[in-house]
């Protein structure tokens, strides 16, 4: 059942204090078996786009239109051929585990048919490197890069034929991986992905109508976010049927899927707004979560989607409902939100509309720079996590990125990702503390790594990539070290430096707040 009115506000009243100043804690602090990583995907980090096989997604197409400030990731920060040097510094850096993706069309260039020998030997070599070096492999099958043949072909996402070809597609590597790999995640932000790709249209696959989308040639804005979510939920089901009838047993492996989540706050004390956030709730992450936990659709979306919203039949509710054995979860900032019923008077619809709230973001403006900089709100994991705790059961939960952003290429000492680090690992050490199910936390990015929004223009990585380089040198930032610091067991706190290393001691007059 879901939580109460009274107890959504008095949550949200009573999760802004986390974790004190005068706060101090270790890798120790936390329970047997959490595990410690980072994490890249494979179109934003591999580079070697089209050769030994591999053939276009459509993120490929997507950089090619130009729509990436003239950026693409044909090279990337090349870890196709330098795998082996970046996995010597994840030991160096103390990774417990590293988060990365499977290209479907480097493995399947068309998305069906033939698999890629090169492909396949690159992921095993990978994968085999990366556990001799006593780094555990959590893999993604989906990271907002379908193969173009299959969007060429029948439209992907929005067409139930992906369903088959997803759980093939997964076959392959459940059958050719699994027996190294025990974390396995079919898609990577599902939520997002639909919404920026077939509603905006900001995003691959570019599908949108007016007038939500900005130069649109094809889609429906209005009814394309439903079903592809909908295709989405069986794809994955069908592929964790799969992987818990063919190969859970002998692998021993887990499955589960991706959701990127906001922690929304009312914009004000009102009764409407605080109804709002449990409706923008229902509408981000209830949209999945409920088919996955209940087994169908939020009532609420029901009410104001209406027929547009796919509905489940017994069978597929039976195949949806429980299909994970845990959730992978993007947290990066919190967000204020605030009702907006006269949305639904709107003649034509979309997902923002159907939602009826505005939203009023805390990320700020770096000065000097275009890039975005979210604002330090720790406290906002720590709630999303009691809410998950609350609504949905305590499921296993992985934090699957959290990062801040800098301009590319700017210092070297970046302590607003380091500040960033410190706040949100201690706000989850809170939230476990207070019950939370979390299995494991994975910085985003290792690496400078290709962005979603905008290309090269900033930077989430531990180690900066010298795009200038021809060797594509990486350099340790400053919250590398701290990271490795934390990593390798020495205690942190939010006075001065957390203790670096004495090479770094010239830093030590720096403070955190």
């Amino acid at each position: 059942m879901r939580i109460s009115l009274s107890f959504s506000l008095f949550l949200l009243i009573n999760l802004a204090a986390v974790v004190s100043a005068a706060d101090r804690f270790s890798r120790d602090d936390f329970p047997p078996g959490f595990v410690f990583g980072s994490g890249t995907s494979a179109y934003q980090v591999e580079g070697a786009a089209d050769q030994e096989g591999r053939k276009p997604s459509i993120w490929d197409t997507l950089t090619h239109d130009g729509k990436m400030h003239g950026d693409n990731a044909d090279i990337a920060c090349d870890q196709y051929h330098k795998f082996k040097e970046d996995i010597q510094l994840m030991v160096e850096t103390g990774l417990e585990a590293y988060r990365f993706s499977v290209s479907w069309s480097r493995l399947i260039p068309n998305g069906r048919g033939l698999v890629n020998p090169k492909g396949l030997q690159y992921y095993n070599n990978l994968i085999n490197e990366l556990i001799s070096n006593g780094i555990q492999p959590h893999v993604t099958l989906h990271h907002s890069d379908l193969p173009q043949a299959l969007e060429d072909e029948y439209g992907g996402w929005i067409n139930r034929k992906i369903v088959y070809d997803f759980t093939t597609y997964a076959d392959v590597c459940f059958r050719m991986f699994g027996d190294k790999v025990s974390h396995w995640t079919t898609v990577n932000e599902a939520n997002v992905f639909v919404l920026e790709g077939y509603d905006t249209g900001f995003l691959q696959p570019q599908h949108c109508s007016s007038p939500f989308g900005v130069n649109c040639t094809r889609g429906n804005s209005s009814t394309e976010p439903y079903l592809a979510t909908h295709h989405i939920l069986l794809a994955h089901a069908s592929a964790a049927v799969l992987y818990k009838e063919k190969y859970q047993d002998k692998q021993h492996g887990f499955i589960g899927i991706n959701l990127f989540a906001y922690w929304l706050v009312p914009l004000t004390n009102t009764t409407e707004d605080a109804i709002a956030f449990q409706r923008a709730m229902d509408f981000l992450i209830g949209w999945y979560l409920d088919p996955l936990i209940y087994g169908d659709n939020p009532d609420v979306m029901k009410r104001n989607v209406g027929t547009r919203l796919p509905t489940f039949t017994n069978l597929e509710s039976n195949q949806v409902k429980g299909s994970f054995d845990f959730l992978g979860v993007n947290y990066y900032s919190t967000s204020y939100v605030k009702d907006d019923p006269s949305k639904l008077e709107m003649e034509v619809k979309d997902f923002i509309v159907d939602m009826a709230v505005d939203f009023k973001s805390m990320t700020i403006i770096q000065k000097d720079s275009s890039t975005s900089k979210f604002t330090l709100t720790p406290w906002g994991l720590q709630g999303l996590l009691e809410n998950f705790k609350q609504v949905y059961g305590n499921p296993p939960i992985y934090i699957h990125e959290n990062g801040q952003p800098t301009q590319h290429n700017s210092s070297m000492e970046d302590w607003p990702r380091v500040k960033y680090l410190y706040g949100h690992i201690g706000a989850l050490l809170h939230a476990l503390r207070n019950g939370s199910n979390t299995k494991g936390y994975f910085q985003w990015s290792f690496l400078d790594v290709f962005e979603m929004l905008d290309g090269f223009e900033s930077s989430f990585g531990l180690y900066c990539v010298d795009l200038d380089d021809p060797d594509l040198k990486r350099q340790p930032k400053l919250s590398a070290h701290w990271y490795k610091h934390f990593l390798k067991r020495k205690g942190v706190n939010s006075h001065g430096f957390i203790e670096l290393e004495k090479n770094l001691s010239v830093l030590s007059h720096a403070h955190f707040f």
